[in-house]
């Protein structure tokens, strides 16, 4: 006969399947239950944590906390952005004073490109206007003769001389005034003691200027001091 005990010679097992419990009280959890509870309450402990652990910022180190080797890389990032920013500062110093530099060249560009086409414009208004002196000339000489007043030519005269001096055109050389090689052109000199300055004593033809541009110089004759 073996010696090994079978669970059937144990004896018979009995179970309290009460659900109120005896000793306390208080009311059983089945097994289920309890493994239930307890699942549960390890999934609040660890979502209690993740979010303690999201709301708590992670403390900064302290600088006594850093070491002379963090401190000297610090120390050398700080030197290195405030190097980098004064180069980018002087680059734009640079920047500025070349955009300077080209406002300048732009404004003188203008004003030159302004006076040349000033200048083109009075070049051209004289080189039309050139063309029209000899008729300028008859009509001076006509009106000296007297033919022009009361006639249908007088009329012609007095719109062309305004026509042309609307485009700028002035003549030049008056009786009286002193004599100027500028716009002047001496063609006979006449002695008088009643003179201390060569004066215009005669015009014999017109002369004109466009502004400062002289388009003919008048031809005169000149008094002259006496002796001279």
């Amino acid at each position: 006969m073996s010696d090994d005990i079978r669970p059937e010679d144990e004896g018979p097992v009995f179970r309290d399947k009460r659900r109120i419990d005896p000793e306390t009280g208080e009311a059983r959890q089945s097994p289920a239950d309890a493994q239930a509870a307890a699942e549960q309450a390890a999934a609040e402990t660890t979502e209690q944590a993740a979010d303690a652990g999201a709301e708590a910022p992670a403390p900064a180190p302290a600088s006594d906390d850093l070491s002379a080797e963090d401190r000297a890389l610090l120390e050398g990032e700080a030197e290195r952005l405030a190097a980098e920013q004064a180069s980018f500062d002087a680059q734009i110093a640079v920047a500025k004073d070349e955009v300077r530099r080209l406002q300048a060249e732009y404004v003188n560009y203008r004003n030159r490109v302004e006076r040349e086409r000033a200048a083109d414009k009075v070049a051209t208004t004289a080189s039309v206007l050139s063309a029209l002196l000899p008729a300028l000339d008859d009509l001076d000489r006509a009106e000296q003769h007297g033919d022009l007043e009361g006639s249908p030519l007088a009329i012609v005269a007095q719109k062309l001389r305004g026509s042309i001096a609307g485009l700028g055109l002035e003549a030049v050389g008056v009786v009286g005034e002193p004599f100027d090689t500028a716009v002047h052109e001496a063609i006979a000199q006449l002695p008088n003691p009643e003179v201390t300055e060569m004066v215009v004593a005669d015009v014999v033809q017109r002369g004109y200027r466009i502004g400062e541009r002289l388009v003919r110089p008048a031809k005169v004759a000149v008094f002259v001091p006496a002796g001279e």
